[in-house]
């Protein structure tokens, strides 16, 4: 991976009073020309997607209402805002499985973690098989996640998810190795392991619900190259949005502002304006690449453009939804969102910062 040199803005400053730092976030997309938009089916699912999601008991009450306040509905519909009501209901699932699944392996030790990604992906592959009794409840939740979406998805998009899964799985278990090793990877390193941790390469496979688009097409230089800067934006966007609360946890190993602070000695704002210039520069390499989709001259092409469309909608749609879903700055998202600016407080690992017991 290409990276700007680490370039100080001069206009934004830090400053520690009382345990307490001052950070400026990068503008990541003010060059990003698709807008926010939502699915028209928004208000009308996410009830009943929330409903099911809290059928399974994964939390404790007090657990449920904090995940509930994350709004993983509101994040498919940013993300997926032209799936029809069928697939913008897979979409709720996938992002509240998902984020069930990050909950869950968060803080599992490394053998629990492999148990874990074995029942999830037995469930995905055996969809119409009941799970063995008093076996781990996301096991279950997976199976029906997956039977209800298989009835919709073409079987090129069932492939594509069901290995992209196995990989993003895998991913998880060895972040979880990583932190019980006390590991911080390289800059390299790390987005390898992350672009699989981030889990969107499965997310973009619900995208295509409805698309019949050949591996070898999907595997074309330009496409592949989009899909791999749409998952480094969202990767990126993921990572400086939730270091506020990684840090306040004491939970920042896996982060790229970790990573960059490690690797080039910088300080924290130091490390947000070297990622705001990696940024800008996978921005401008995405435009470009735009501009190279491949066309066929056949029925494919539709499918094709429909496809890089929904990877730029992720790219915008996850940024919007990481200030307006309460997961990582609660209700001052969108001030946050316009002035760019979050206070570090707290002192990190505090009481008032613990991750809640599920």
């Amino acid at each position: 991976m290409e990276t700007a040199p680490i370039q100080r803005n001069e206009t934004t400053q830090t400053h520690e009073e009382s345990g307490c730092i001052d950070v400026y976030l990068p503008r990541t997309l003010d060059r990003w020309p698709w807008p926010r938009r939502e699915n028209p089916h928004y208000t009308s699912v996410m009830q009943d997607a929330s409903s099911w999601c809290e059928s399974f008991q994964a939390f404790n009450p007090q657990a449920q209402e904090a995940f509930n306040k994350c709004n993983f509905n509101l994040l498919a519909s940013l993300v997926y805002p032209d799936l029809d009501k069928s697939g913008y209901r897979v979409g709720c699932d996938l992002m509240n499985f998902f984020f069930c699944i990050d909950e869950h392996t968060d803080p599992s030790t490394i053998d629990e973690a492999r148990s874990q990604v074995n029942i999830i992906m037995d469930a995905i592959r055996n969809p119409h098989e009941r799970r063995p009794a008093g076996e781990w409840v996301i096991g279950e939740m997976a199976r029906q996640f997956w039977a209800n979406a298989i009835l919709i998805a073409t079987p090129t998009a069932q492939i594509r998810f069901i290995d992209s899964c196995q990989t993003y799985l895998d991913a998880l278990i060895q972040e979880v190795e990583d932190r019980a090793k006390g590991r911080i990877r390289s800059l390299e390193d790390y987005f390898e392991v992350r672009r699989g941790t981030v889990g969107v390469e499965p997310s973009f496979a619900i995208g295509e619900l409805y698309l019949n688009i050949p591996q070898e097409v999907v595997d074309h230089p330009v496409i592949a190259k989009l899909r791999e800067i749409a998952v480094d934006l969202i990767t990126i966007a993921n990572d400086i949005y939730s270091y506020k609360v990684e840090w306040e946890r004491g939970e920042d190993s896996h982060n790229l502002v970790t990573v960059v602070i490690r690797q080039f000695g910088t300080s924290i704002q130091g490390a947000m304006d070297y990622i705001g210039n990696l940024n800008a520069h996978l921005v401008n390499e995405f435009l470009e690449q735009w501009n190279h989709i491949p066309v066929f001259d056949s029925p494919v092409d539709e499918d094709i453009r429909a496809y890089c469309v929904m990877l730029a909608e992720w790219v915008r749609g996850n940024d919007s939804w990481s200030f307006e879903g309460g997961r990582y700055f609660g209700d001052n998202g969108l001030e946050i969102q316009t002035t760019r600016f979050f206070r570090l407080t707290g002192g990190r690992g505090g009481k008032q910062q613990e991750r809640w017991e599920i």
